[in-house]
């Protein structure tokens, strides 16, 4: 239905006008206007598609309220009518995109006719604007796949400096030289408010935001220099506890502001700490120094001791690990180390422990003690407890992982390389975990997952180039881009050559073939 509003100051050619429109079309509602000024006010609240505008009008012309409208409403398309023939007043409305003219009075064929074509153009508009909102729909729903498995692979593996770059692009991200971690503690049952969470931290904030695993939604904030990092990440942790109300459970640690993405993992887990004791009131902490064992001769051994626990994790020498972690406790107790201040150290060592189970494909909650410890043998029997649990996690993981993981997952990509694929769509496939399955393509395979994905894509783009009677933009659509612009961009950072200059490449060589024979 469209709207079309009729404007002159003449009763008799407004009423006739209308009844040979309202007979000639179903899909219109009319409304008049006796002049100008009427006219301008109708339209602000009304917003016609059309507007018939007599010229010759006391009080305010047709031109200056044409002007008027247009200000308010672009997409208005204007038709004037006057009874004066003169170059003057056509210059006049085309320089206001007036479409066309009747002059008056006018045969009914003629003003049929013209707003027939005036119909068509809408529609058009119509169509197009349709197919911009799809578009723009499937891409912002790609980028948020890329957006959070990059994150993901940031925090836990390694990402290709070409993605970071082409998503920042597309994106219209202005990733500041300073940037933090902030990981929310989700509750057992939290999930229900997830897209609420995450629709109120991407609204107006700057962030790339990752996945929420197990109980854990971490997200990178990149700095805003109008306001302070303490006032720039409170706001933000306001925002998001207002969402989850009074619901228990909920925290947000916050990491330490960092100056490039290769650093981004010390904020993140650095976050984790700050989530040691969630009982406060405000339920958000920042990370401090606080936190950490204050003894000059503790960080080296505390570094070592850290590699070796990893080393022990991956091996699966689970008497070992907790041999590691006890002897730490033991160490930090000689130290003069105070209770609160190992717990959060064992902690540390704990969380460490998920973390590396979680890169060979094993997902384990972060532990947390239910109390704090009362003393150092109260601290050993609670840790020993922990271990256990993760031991168990660890050992039913392997009695049920199959050996043809990889090509499983090398064929469903080449297979669906078209589609939208994210980390945890893989990981469904073949009952991994993304972080694992991500360390699996850069250990096992030598590449990044994206970057195979990418290669796949590619690959099929430089054997469809090769008919001319395919578009740029269908090639795209095709190979799993919804962004004309952006596979450009990704074919050029692969190829050294632009999709049209790789396609006239392979022109040029079927014309020396032929000259050949």
């Amino acid at each position: 239905m469209f709207k079309l509003l009729l404007v002159d100051d003449e009763p008799v050619e407004r009423d006739g006008m209308q009844a040979i429109l309202q007979h000639a079309f179903q899909e219109i509602e009319i409304r008049q206007a006796k002049n100008g000024k009427t006219a301008v006010e109708i339209a602000s609240q009304w917003k016609p598609d059309i507007v018939f505008m007599d010229i010759m009008m006391p009080a305010m012309n047709g031109l200056e309220a044409i002007e008027k409208i247009k200000q308010a409403n672009n997409d208005t398309e204007f038709v004037m009518m006057t009874a004066f023939d003169t170059f003057d007043y056509a210059r006049q409305a085309l320089k206001l995109g007036v479409k066309d003219y009747l002059l008056k009075p006018s045969k009914a064929t003629e003003i049929v006719a013209t707003t027939d074509k005036l119909f068509a153009v809408l529609r058009q508009k119509v169509k197009e604007t349709a197919e911009r909102r799809q578009e723009q729909g499937a891409l912002q729903k790609a980028l948020a796949i890329v957006e959070t498995d990059i994150v993901t692979q940031l925090l836990f593996d390694h990402v290709h400096e070409m993605h970071i770059d082409l998503l920042v692009e597309m994106l219209d991200t202005q990733p500041a030289e300073e940037k933090f971690v902030m990981t929310i503690l989700v509750p057992e049952g939290g999930e229900q408010i997830y897209s609420d969470i995450k629709g109120r931290i991407s609204n107006g904030n700057n962030v790339w935001m990752g996945a929420c695993y197990g109980s854990q939604l971490p997200f990178i904030v990149f700095r805003n220099p109008v306001h302070s990092f303490r006032s720039q990440a409170i706001t933000l942790a306001k925002e998001i506890l207002a969402v989850t109300g009074r619901q228990e459970g909920w925290f947000v640690g916050i990491g330490t502001v960092c100056q490039s993405l290769d650093e981004i993992r010390t904020s993140y887990q650095k976050s984790l700490v700050a989530m040691l004791d969630i009982k406060v009131p405000s339920r958000y902490r920042f990370y401090s120094d606080e936190l950490e064992p204050i003894k000059e001769d503790v960080p080296a051994f505390i570094k070592q001791q850290e590699k070796r626990i990893a080393d022990f994790v991956r091996l699966g020498e689970w008497e070992a690990v907790e041999a590691l972690v006890l002897d730490l406790i033991r160490q930090l107790e000689h130290t003069g180390e105070k209770v609160l201040r190992t717990q959060q150290r064992s902690l540390e060592f704990l969380w460490l422990t998920t973390r590396v189970m979680a890169e060979i494909g094993i997902e384990a909650e972060a532990p947390f003690y239910s109390i704090p410890a009362k003393d150092h043998r109260q601290l050993i029997s609670e840790t020993l407890k922990l271990i256990q649990d993760l031991k168990k996690i660890y050992m039913s993981h392997y009695s049920r992982l199959e050996v043809d993981k990889i090509h499983r997952i090398k064929q469903f990509i080449t297979e669906h390389s078209h589609e939208d694929i994210s980390l945890d769509a893989l990981a469904r496939q073949v009952d991994l975990s993304p972080i694992y399955i991500s360390k699996m393509f850069k250990e096992k395979l030598g590449i990044n997952y994206i970057d195979f994905l990418t290669e796949c894509r590619i690959e099929k783009a430089k054997k469809l180039l090769a008919d001319p009677e395919k578009s740029l933009k269908a090639i795209a659509l095709e190979v799993g881009y919804h962004e004309p612009n952006y596979f450009s961009k990704v074919f050029r950072k692969m190829n050294d050559l632009s999709p049209t200059e790789y396609r006239m490449t392979l022109f040029k060589a079927g014309k020396t073939e032929e000259v050949g024979t």
